[in-house]
């Protein structure tokens, strides 16, 4: 039975833009003005700018045929006649009707030799019906030929197939959703994807490509009900390459299209370089439209306000015009509008409800011989030189288990230390990668706390990852390792090498106690007052109320609470963390925070920051590699791909490009190109 459902859990966006038609408006006069600002020597760049970026389009189209009635002239020609670069680009684009920007930038995408298949899927997953039908019409007309049929010239397979789709533009939009075909729709792609051996592509095409917004969010939740994994992370394990990126970004649209634009605004401005026509043509294309949500969405994911970001990532006229689209800057901790909030509510609603599979790079080698094993890395020991290719080749691929083992057999067949011929034998950060595997996991932490507190100075990065990220039993495994490898327990060592709040924090967690379980419903509701009332309060009240309840309640508790603080106090907990906490007292916080939100995201940004820039910090790679590649690599790779547009194996090889043993062992450990 058809039925008019309301979803509690949907999102409502008020589609809120920077730009609106300007009160007073006079086309005659605008036209007049900028012909001022264009003639004679140079160009009053500042009076075009400001013109053009505080009128709506359809006033700019009412300018330019003024300006032709006028000066006899073609505005655009002008324009593109006296400005010039990123400038000139930004300017002219915004002089476009909607409908002919969209389809500039899709032929752009594919003439040529290359495609620019990200801008292809940027336009065709965000676009309303209407404006897919506008969009081609307005190909037809610029170029004189078919988009559909340049399309799939330049395109193929499932891709192929799933943009053909979204270029008919009869997504459905009626609102009206028939329950009994979500949960049929839910079952249909759980059994094209995670219950069968390979892929059914066109039930997904067919679904993704059709079904309405409403209908669509409600056959993720069902479908979670029924694979236990979110449909993200279904299409992360069942899809590839540009096929598996489009399906995602439909997936993420239909959930909200503001955080869409929020995550493509900020990789086309982090790292080196900015990817300036994925800037321009999304600060152009939603500044009528949504752009206050996505500054809200892009404050609420990045801890900083896309005003700022663009501030630093951008020079000159250029800067001052993004700018004005912008429309302004965002306190970090401020409230949100509601729109973020029920967003905010709705990720943590999503993270909570979301079992993560995790999955390892590194599993036991079948046909496992430790004796063959101990002989083998005995003769690339012994004589004149070391096989460090025949090493790495039994190590990498072993289980930590299987190592034990061989340790074992070892010093039972040949009398010998593994350990202490492998540190004899090898230098640099090959000895660390490979003496790190052999440790047990408890050892391999024990040891990399102590190195984070030896010495001058304290790695309270490490400190922080690791106790953050680890549950009681390795905690506990861990404090045992260190008493019997240090003759000194970790909480004496804590205490020597920290103080204050932080001191207290990582003691606390030292302890290994904290909560298991579900989330306690009444009690979370309790917690999350207590954390708003607690916002204040003085800054060491505030710390201390923060630690009792994220040093010790449960993770999934956790997740409840934080989503439920949103509803308390209209304010997302790490904009709060951000705002009022600093040093390591924040940065410990933070960690908890994102590794309850997503641990294997939280691992994949500490990697990035690992390796970008100049330098890399070996240490912290080699911990997380050789910590992580038995339990979530595989997703934390899968994060890595997601949020930095290039993937970890790639990073690793740019990054240890002068060091080969060092690089084959990560990349071994990787486990594969994404």
């Amino acid at each position: 039975m058809q039925a008019q459902l309301s979803n509690k859990k949907l999102l409502l966006h008020c589609n809120i833009g920077t730009i609106s038609d300007a009160p007073d408006f006079d086309a005659s006069a605008d036209a007049e003005a900028l012909y001022n600002a264009m003639k004679g020597i140079g160009s009053d760049k500042d009076a075009i700018l400001d013109l053009v970026t505080s009128r709506s389009n359809a006033q700019r189209q009412e300018v330019i045929s003024a300006y032709k009635s006028s000066f006899g002239k073609d505005l655009i020609d002008d324009l593109k006649y006296e400005l010039t670069g990123k400038f000139e680009r930004l300017i002219v684009s915004l002089m476009r009707t909607p409908a002919y920007h969209d389809a500039k930038e899709i032929h752009d995408a594919i003439k040529g030799a290359g495609t620019n298949e990200r801008c292809l899927i940027e336009v065709l997953v965000s676009r309303t019906n209407k404006q897919i039908h506008d969009m081609v019409a307005a190909y037809k007309d610029a170029y004189g030929r078919d988009l559909e049929e340049d399309v799939i010239a330049d395109t193929s397979g499932h891709f192929k197939k799933m943009l053909v789709v979204l270029l008919q533009g009869t997504r459905d939009e009626s609102g009206v959703v028939n329950a009994d075909l979500v949960e049929q729709d839910a079952q249909d792609l759980y059994e094209a994807g995670e219950a069968q051996w390979g892929t059914d592509e066109a039930k997904f095409i067919m679904i993704l490509g059709n079904r309405s917004v409403t209908h669509l969010r409600m056959v993720f939740d069902a479908y979670e009900k029924i694979a236990e994994v979110s449909i993200e992370d279904s299409i992360k394990s069942e899809l590839s390459g540009d096929f598996e990126r489009l399906m995602l970004a439909v997936v993420q649209c239909i959930r909200s299209v503001p955080m869409f634009f929020a995550k493509r605004l900020y990789k086309s401005m982090k790292g080196l370089g900015t990817a300036d026509n994925t800037l321009i043509r999304i600060m152009i294309c939603r500044s009528e439209i949504d752009m206050l949500d996505i500054r809200e969405c892009f404050r609420l994911r990045y801890e900083k306000s896309l005003y700022n970001m663009i501030k630093d990532d951008t020079s000159g006229d250029y800067k001052r015009t993004l700018l004005n689209l912008c429309g302004g800057d965002d306190d970090l901790a401020g409230e949100f509008f509601p729109e973020a909030a029920q967003l905010a509510y709705k990720m943590w609603e999503i993270s909570s409800m979301t079992k993560v599979q995790l999955r390892p790079t590194v599993r036991p080698a079948s046909g496992f011989d430790p004796a063959a094993d101990a002989q083998a890395l005995r003769k690339a020991m012994k004589g004149f030189g070391t096989d460090e290719d025949a090493i790495i080749d039994i190590v990498a691929q072993r289980s930590n288990a299987q190592r034990q083992e061989i340790r074992q057999t070892f010093k039972s067949l040949l009398g010998r230390d593994l350990m202490k011929d492998l540190k004899s034998e090898l230098s640099k950060n090959l000895e660390r990668l490979i003496i790190g595997l052999m440790l047990t996991p408890a050892e391999f932490d024990a040891k990399m706390m102590r190195k984070a507190m030896e010495g001058a100075g304290t790695d309270e990065h490490a400190l922080i990852e690791i106790l953050v990220t680890r549950n009681n039993e390795q905690i506990q495994a861990m404090n045992a390792a260190y008493k019997d490898a240090y003759k000194k327990s970790l909480e004496d060592a804590i205490q020597s090498d920290t103080s204050g709040h932080f001191c207290r924090i990582l003691v606390s967690l030292t302890q290994g106690a904290r909560e298991e379980g579900p989330a306690d419903m009444e009690r979370a509701l309790a917690d999350a007052q207590e954390l708003a009332d607690a916002c204040n309060a003085d800054s060491d009240d505030m710390e201390m109320k923060f630690m009792s309840i994220l040093c010790t309640r449960s993770f999934p508790h956790l997740r409840k609470v934080f989503q439920e603080f949103v509803k308390c106090s209209n304010k997302d907990i790490e904009q709060i963390i951000k705002k009022e906490m600093s040093g390591d007292v924040k940065n410990a916080f933070y960690a908890i925070v994102r590794s309850v939100k997503n641990q294997p995201s939280y691992f994949a940004d500490r990697l990035y920051k690992a390796m970008k820039g100049l330098g890399t910090d070996d240490r912290a790679l080699i911990r997380i590699m050789v910590s992580r590649s038995e339990v979530d690599l595989f997703n934390i790779r899968k994060e890595f791909k997601e949020t930095h547009d290039a993937s970890l194996h790639e990073f690793i090889q740019g990054d240890t490009s002068g060091d080969y043993p060092a690089e084959k062992t990560l990349l071994i450990l990787c486990g594969g190109e994404d």
